[in-house]
């Protein structure tokens, strides 16, 4: 009786009907392989359980098989835990998902690296240097950040979700937010409300400083000179804060934009506190199109930010700049559209 071995490229190979070099070039990440060919090769790893020896072939390809997603945020806070938001944030698991959605057809390895000090930057970037992943997506979270610049001057592959605060040579897929806002706006206006107000997120963060400056333009276009704006963090806490603020200092508020899902949750709550019904006294119109605006009572109409989409694009240009350390610095931006639900 022939003794159990570990299947080989070959039983790959004849799996798929391939010949052993097109199945190492799939496996190896090797990226001029037909499509069609590289779903047929890695159908045929998963029948036969061909696991890849990544020890070996990193010492052809001098490469980890593995990226990293680096959350780069500013020192925590005890009050303000960074993991507790990590996990309880929609938006993180998006991104997550839509990286992988890529990486795992390629047979690369995603790894999680959060950083939220200048010393923990200078490391990050020390360990990547030294081969620890063959490339990062940054998610930057601070209004001021050094991590992108030092990156790009340690010759570090890298894609930014969300363009970068200051100019810096890194590719990057960004959202067009003041298109977003817009989408916002005249929707508010279209519904009759004229005692408009917003609730932010921090101001100097760029999606944010985009969302306002778009919603503040859309409105005075349509002659609101003034528009009251509250900021918030981006948590459900300081949603709910801002409404109360909104509601003391307007109170005749009937419409209100609010620059994620999760802070419009907590908007309406304030909402319901007061005795105000959405959307019949006050309309709501949240940002991402988060499982926070579908399970929100009422249903939120929101402005769909596509982060899987833009995650997975994210993942294959790193790919691509992994492959070609040359490819000039590109950015794709993705354009929003307004989802209607019962809030507005």
């Amino acid at each position: 009786m022939q003794r159990d071995r570990l299947p080989t490229l070959e039983d790959v190979a004849r799996v798929a009907g391939v010949s052993r070099a097109t199945v190492s070039r799939v496996v190896n990440g090797i990226r001029n392989v037909d499509p069609q060919l590289h779903e047929v090769v890695w159908d045929a790893v998963g029948k036969t359980g061909y696991v890849p020896n990544r020890m070996a072939r990193s010492l052809v390809t001098r490469r980890t098989g593995t990226v990293a997603l680096v959350v780069s945020d500013s020192e925590s806070h005890d009050d303000d835990p960074f993991m507790s938001r990590f996990f309880a944030d929609p938006y993180f698991g998006r991104v997550v998902g839509g990286l992988m959605s890529v990486l795992r057809q390629s047979g690369v390895q995603l790894a999680l690296q959060i950083v939220g000090s200048d010393d923990g930057r200078k490391r990050l970037v020390g360990d990547l240097r030294n081969g620890q992943a063959d490339g990062v997506i940054v998610l930057s979270l601070p209004a001021v950040d050094a991590l992108p610049g030092m990156l790009t001057e340690g010759g570090v592959p890298a894609v930014m979700i969300g363009r970068p605060a200051e100019p810096v040579p890194i590719n990057y897929v960004d959202l067009a937010n003041e298109s977003g806002a817009t989408l916002a706006a005249e929707h508010l206006l279209g519904r009759g409300c004229q005692r408009v107000a917003m609730i932010s997120g921090p101001a100097d963060v760029p999606a944010s400083h985009d969302r306002i400056s778009g919603f503040r333009r859309a409105m005075a276009k349509h002659g609101h000179g003034w528009v009251p704006i509250v900021a918030g963090n981006f948590t459900q806490e300081s949603g709910e804060d801002a409404m109360r603020t909104l509601l003391s200092q307007t109170s005749d508020l009937d419409g209100v934009f609010v620059a994620n899902d999760v802070m419009a949750a907590g908007a309406l709550l304030a909402l319901r506190d007061a005795g105000r019904r959405v959307p019949e006294d006050v309309a709501v119109v949240g940002f991402d199109d988060s499982s926070a605006a579908v399970t929100a009572q009422p249903a939120l109409t929101t402005v769909r930010h596509p982060l899987e989409d833009m995650a997975a694009e994210a993942a294959r240009l790193l790919l691509a700049r992994i492959e070609d350390a040359e490819m000039r610095v590109s950015s794709v931006i993705y354009e929003p559209t307004l989802v209607l639900r019962k809030s507005a």
